[in-house]
């Protein structure tokens, strides 16, 4: 049921319950109206029966692998009404959030009131000036006269939700209840700024000073650089993913907020926990800090002189910095930004699972983030190699490399991504019964083929997996680049009045537009590396794959702007331009009508 549906129906039922002034007006709801405890006597002011609670019954939804897996199962549920503490926790939670949303919604449309009679009032101020007429007055009275500007309707209704919330969920806590009501805005920090500006700067500053000491040592033709690069490389290189990452989403953040794209509503961020691009940046300037500090100091391509060995420690450098990062992401406590670890690692259980839970839009958004994110995932991949086989202890790669194991392993993180995807496309098209989500899952279906196929090209170098290679990854790649422009951004449009674009745009420069579609096209192809085996004498092979992995962040990064733009004007995802609190449960009128 909509939140705002239930609200308008509630409210034009209470006012045909007001207008009833007659023995019949002792229902609960009515008994509870602070005009109505006047007028009706205590004797009268009873609650419903406890009769009614056998007509109530429990609204349960697809949302959990349980019920999932029931629905599939045909398996009957029992929906009666069961006072468990589970059950209220969840009742109480729902009916939470419903009051919340409906009173936003209350509060919109009261603010709607009086910014039109607002603008009227200033129509007419300027239609006096130019005609030197005094006629504002009697129009303005006829406004005033009018149920728009008469009408307290909506703010009794308000009084009232106050009233209720205020006396079941905050503990008659006024305070505490019109905050959660009315959530005041986030204020910006002159702190965050400023670390934000001091990480940035020590991150150029380490980045600089690793640049001249590569260069004053010329390490890159010492003895042992081929080993550091093939051991240390990989295991950094995942940092670098991950702040490329995070820096692009801050710049997709500023720009959402620039051309007004209400990405915190598009997401469900809960009110006033969303992070803006200067925390996305802190975070990301903080892990970037982090990794080159420990680049720096296990800077070493050749073995300790005495011992012919390297030293142990600095090799376990970034297990430690990987393990600290996972520790942040988990951490219970109420400290750097639990609200939205919690909400990525609810999303990132989601992608997992799929499709046993109900797909929402920030489940796949972040499912197709890590679809970009693959050398990452076989960055951790080595990093499981690199230290339980060993390796670490001789800075040693063929051990671990050269195993069955590893190899296939190989294969199965690559496509873990598009499986992720693909499952949540099933889901979407038995739920919603809608064909273009097929046609979606046969595109990442297609993706897994080509990534597979170029993997074992690069495994096993023969002509028929270079064939097979560049044949799937050639039809993967026009098809995703066609779905990216018609479906994701909404482009291509031959009827629109924007030619080739769409009607509806919020970036003022229409070159932007065309400038990404080819972006996005020599980005989507910078798989041909890998087919065509392109050489740089000057960059090592674990370096061109970092850049070829950090091309396809970059794409994805652009790709995320105008994929929000597109859902925040059209609604291509087919989700609702406003919110829809289901009811926890709801009442079978059609045993009254029986009797």
């Amino acid at each position: 049921m909509d939140i705002i549906e239930e609200g308008s129906s509630k409210e034009g039922h209470d006012s045909a319950e007001d207008d009833k002034e007659d023995e019949t007006e002792s229902s609960n709801s009515i008994a509870n109206k602070p005009e109505a405890k006047a007028q009706v006597p205590r004797s009268r002011a009873r609650p419903a029966p406890l009769e009614i609670l056998d007509r109530v019954k429990l609204n349960n939804t697809l949302e959990t692998p349980r019920s999932t897996i029931k629905t599939v199962l045909k398996v009957p549920e029992n929906t009666e009404l069961k006072f468990s503490r589970e059950n209220l926790k969840k009742v109480e939670a729902r009916l939470k959030r419903a009051f919340v949303e409906f009173y936003q919604k209350l509060r919109l449309l009261k603010s709607f009131s009086f910014l039109n009679t607002l603008a009227f009032s200033k129509i007419m101020k300027k239609y006096d000036k130019i005609t030197s007429r005094n006629a504002s007055k009697s129009y303005m009275k006829m406004v005033d006269n009018s149920y728009l500007g008469s009408s307290e309707e909506v703010t009794k209704l308000m009084e009232r939700v106050e009233a209720t919330f205020i006396k079941h969920f905050s503990n008659s806590n006024r305070s505490k209840g019109m905050g959660i009501l009315r959530p005041t805005s986030k204020r910006e920090r002159h702190r965050t700024t400023f670390s934000t500006g001091f990480l940035a700067g020590c991150t150029f500053s380490l980045i600089l000073a690793l640049i001249l000491i590569v260069r004053a040592r010329n390490l890159l033709h010492m003895e042992g650089q081929k080993i550091y690069m093939e051991a240390m490389f990989p295991l950094y290189s995942l940092f670098g993913f991950i702040v490329l990452h995070m820096l692009l989403y801050a710049a997709n953040i500023y720009y959402w907020r620039r051309y007004r794209v209400n990405y915190a509503f598009i997401f469900g961020f809960k009110p006033g926990t969303e992070l803006g691009y200067r925390q996305v940046l802190l975070v990301g300037f903080g892990i970037g800090t982090l990794a080159l500090v420990c680049v720096l100091s296990n800077l070493d391509m050749k073995m300790h002189p005495k011992t012919m060995d390297y030293e142990t420690f600095t090799e376990l450098l970034p297990l430690i910095l990987l393990l600290v990062l996972v520790i942040i992401l988990f951490l219970p406590f109420n400290i750097l930004y639990r609200s939205s670890r919690v909400f990525f690692l609810t999303c990132l259980f989601h992608c997992i699972c799929a499709p046993l839970y109900k797909v929402t839009l920030p489940d796949f958004f972040l499912g197709d983030q890590l679809t970009s994110q693959v050398q990452a995932i076989r960055s951790l991949e080595f990093y499981i190699c690199y230290y339980i086989w060993g390796d670490f202890k001789h800075r040693e790669t063929n051990t671990c490399k050269d195993s069955t194991v590893y190899k296939t392993f190989f294969f199965i993180v690559a496509a873990i991504p598009y499986m992720f995807r693909l499952n949540q496309c099933l889901r979407r098209l038995f739920e919603e019964k809608d064909p273009l989500q097929g046609y979606n899952g046969v595109k990442y279906f297609l993706t897994v083929v080509a990534v597979c196929l170029r993997t074992a090209y690069s495994l096993n170098k023969g002509i028929i997996w270079r064939v097979l290679a560049a044949f799937f990854s050639v039809v993967a790649a026009v098809f995703c680049t066609y779905w990216d422009f018609v479906y994701d951004w909404g482009l291509l449009n031959r009827h629109s009045k924007n030619a080739w674009l769409r009607d509806k745009l919020l970036v003022p420069h229409k070159k932007v537009y065309f400038g990404a579609m080819v972006l996005n096209v020599l980005l989507r192809f910078a798989w041909l590396q890998t087919v065509l085996d392109f050489r740089f004498s000057f960059m090592h092979t674990q370096t061109l794959i970092a850049v070829v992995a950090s091309l396809e962040i970059i794409r994805r990064g652009v790709w995320n702007f105008f994929r929000l733009e597109n859902e925040h004007l059209n609604n291509v995802g087919k989700y609702r331009a406003f919110k829809s609190v289901p009811l926890p449960f709801n009442y079978d009128e059609d045993d009254d009508h029986e009797e």
